[in-house]
């Protein structure tokens, strides 16, 4: 239970509980620009390298599988088969990607933050009031992340290592234990943070490109008939000819652009300026040359169709191309990895998680972040993943359907968003949004045919994360209430306690509650064991609103219940340090002369048990129950040092 946080409402209510839209930060591009080129740059480059190193790493099994899934062999391959598959990988890059994201997405920041919980935020406050419907759509959204989450380190990883058996096939019984091994030290390596290897990733991923784009290139002479491909008659043909065989290719067509949800949830990374000028004038390039490269080379020679991607290289080349290859992916995990903690950090501050432990692994970077439950949760999925399917192949089935789910909820977000927050007229956002929409759902509905062969895994980890954020919600709710009812209102407990003063001990007591309106029970604990009331008493409620960041000057408001009493409230946006004694120490501009050493924090810790008559299921009691049990202390949380804090126990049931 957060001790600290406002529970007046419903998670969803509490959203648009929000400060003035107008209250703005800039993003980092527009920084960027205010300080020229040699801070423009670096956003430039570190963006290729965290933003695109999920999509730049797509080709080395993209075409592969699309092809395959059109009913490709390494005997014979159809050229129209083969140029309808390209046409629609370019198309998709550029209606999806290009398009949708690019050009329209990157203009939906809230506050400089991206990210589908950032565009569940801003259309709840665009429409001014709770609404359930966007609620559970920005829930949906970010539990399919999770899915994603798991399953790219997978793939990625696997993709790159299978690239070995083409160097020497006696490799080949050793792929899967060097994918489990690289995987486990990307995940022992993040405690370390990404500080001190980011700045690589930028140049490394530039250099993977440019080999991507001359490796195409150089291909394209086998068969320079795929240029045709860029024709979209061709992707049009292909699906109208081919039913449920095209829809089918289609589901492996996805593959090409997964990891285009990066390109909204890094925004408040990067800034728009950046992201845009990298795809178009490197990414996007690189991308269509190399599959236009792979086209020709299967097309003059269908038994390359094994793996394309590395038979576009040289055999004396090789061996280096697949480390490129690897380092590539690693990058691309490690981007996938740092987005999963941002949004379980975004997750726990909208109150749709426990608290769990955050450590910053960076001095410069607020946003350099590890978590180390949510760490291990992650690689004990990736490595069951490896272990149950063994090739990307396979692992290839069940990708897609998470990302392309979490794309169908960005498409309907962002129709909110235009209409009531960019105040498009309601046809013209219907207008814009519904082509995207329908081409997300055709997408969504070629990658459920896959749902039996794997696509049921993202599903799977999706479902299970609702279910966590559902329980985790309701139940926090049901203990509010329960409480809520056997409070005792703040205000009458201080008119009894200036009527009958208890002995007064010197210092500054502050309570944490989640309802300033009623007394805390660590409040009435105290007063019923220890017989004293300190000379000063705050009550100190910590509400997490649904904008990014909340300027300092709004951080605080304090309000005089009597003398001795004090009624704080410390406003922290989802993506803010929830850095309570630095908050507090705001309150000396309002006349409180804040100390920490003569300050004692009151807490209390609640130990949960089912009652006789739940209002919830038993199955989903057991599991509130875990996750509270799992919840790190607010003392961590909050930042509160230890040797300040009172803990007192209390027992409630659920």
């Amino acid at each position: 239970m957060t001790a600290g946080t406002q529970g007046q409402s419903s998670p969803a209510d509490a959203l648009s509980a929000t400060p003035d839209a107008s209250q703005h930060h800039e993003s980092a591009s527009t920084d960027a620009k205010h300080h020229g080129p040699s801070r423009y740059w670096p956003l430039f480059v570190g963006c290729i390298g965290v933003v695109y190193g999920d999509i730049g790493t797509s080709p080395l099994y993209a075409l592969r599988e699309a092809i395959t899934a059109a009913g490709g062999t390494q005997e014979v391959i159809l050229r129209d088969d083969a140029l309808g598959v390209l046409s629609l990988i370019l198309w998709a890059l550029t209606i999806i990607v290009t398009l949708k994201y690019v050009v329209l997405l990157l203009r939906a920041d809230n506050q400089g933050e991206g990210g589908t919980l950032s565009l569940m935020a801003l259309a709840q406050r665009a429409l001014g009031r709770s609404t359930r419907t966007i609620f559970l759509l920005g829930v949906c959204g970010a539990a399919l992340f999770f899915g994603d989450a798991m399953i790219t380190p997978a793939i990625s990883v696997l993709s790159a290592v299978e690239g070995l058996k083409l160097i020497e096939p006696r490799f080949e019984p050793y792929v899967l234990l060097i994918t489990i091994v690289i995987i486990i030290a990307l995940f022992i390596a993040q405690k370390r943070g990404t500080a001190s290897v980011a700045a690589w990733f930028g140049p490394i991923m530039i250099v993977w490109m440019v080999i991507m784009a001359i490796g195409g290139i150089v291909h394209i002479a086998d068969d320079p008939g795929v240029i045709a491909s860029i024709d979209p008659r061709y992707a049009v043909r292909f699906l109208a000819t081919h039913g449920i065989v095209g829809m089918v290719a289609l589901g492996a067509v996805f593959l090409a652009v997964t990891g285009a949800e990066a390109l909204y949830a890094d925004l408040g990374h990067f800034g728009p300026d950046p992201i845009r000028r990298a795809w178009v004038t490197l990414v996007f390039p690189c991308l269509a040359l190399n599959y236009l490269g792979q086209g020709a080379l299967v097309l003059a020679n269908p038994k390359a169709l094994e793996n394309p991607f590395f038979r576009l290289y040289p055999d004396w080349a090789l061996l280096p191309i697949v480390l490129l290859a690897t380092v590539a992916t690693i990058i691309a995990s490690q981007a996938v990895i740092t987005g999963a903690y941002s949004l379980t950090r975004q997750a726990i501050q909208l109150r749709l998680l426990p608290r769990l432990e955050i450590r910053h692994t960076s001095a410069e970077h607020e946003g350099q972040i590890y978590m180390p439950q949510v760490n291990m949760l992650l690689l004990i999925g990736v490595m069951l993943l490896v272990v149950l399917f063994g090739s990307s192949d396979r692992l290839a089935t069940a990708y897609g359907i998470a990302v392309t789910g979490t794309m169908v909820v960005t498409a309907c977000l962002t129709f909110v968003v235009a209409w009531k927050h960019w105040k498009w007229p309601v046809w013209v956002a219907g207008l814009v949004m519904a082509p995207f929409l329908a081409i997300d759902l055709v997408f969504f509905g070629a990658n459920s045919l896959k749902i039996v062969e794997g696509g049921y895994v993202p599903l799977g980890i999706a479902a299970g994360f609702m279910i966590s954020m559902w329980t985790w919600t309701r139940g926090t709710r049901i203990l509010f209430e329960k409480t809520r009812r056997d409070d005792i209102p703040m205000r009458d407990l201080v008119d009894r306690l200036e009527k009958k003063p208890p002995m007064r001990v010197p210092g500054t007591a502050v309570f944490l509650t989640s309802d300033p309106e009623t007394t805390p029970s660590a409040l009435l604990h105290s007063l019923k064991h220890y017989k004293v009331l300190h000379e000063k008493n705050v009550m100190l409620t910590v509400i997490s609103t649904n904008v990014p960041r909340v300027p300092v000057e709004d951080r605080i408001r304090m309000e005089q219940i009597s003398e001795s009493f004090h009624r704080v409230s410390m406003k922290f946006g989802y993506m803010d340090e929830p850095n309570v004694p630095k908050a507090l120490a705001l309150c000396r501009k309002l006349g409180w002369k804040f100390d920490i050493m003569s300050t004692s924090f009151f807490l209390s810790r609640r130990s949960i048990r089912i009652a006789q008559r739940s209002e919830m299921p038993k199955w989903q009691d057991n599991l509130f129950i875990v996750l509270a049990h799992n919840a790190t202390d607010a003392s961590e949380y909050f930042m509160i040092p230890t040797g300040r804090v009172v803990e007192i126990g209390t027992q409630i049931s659920v």
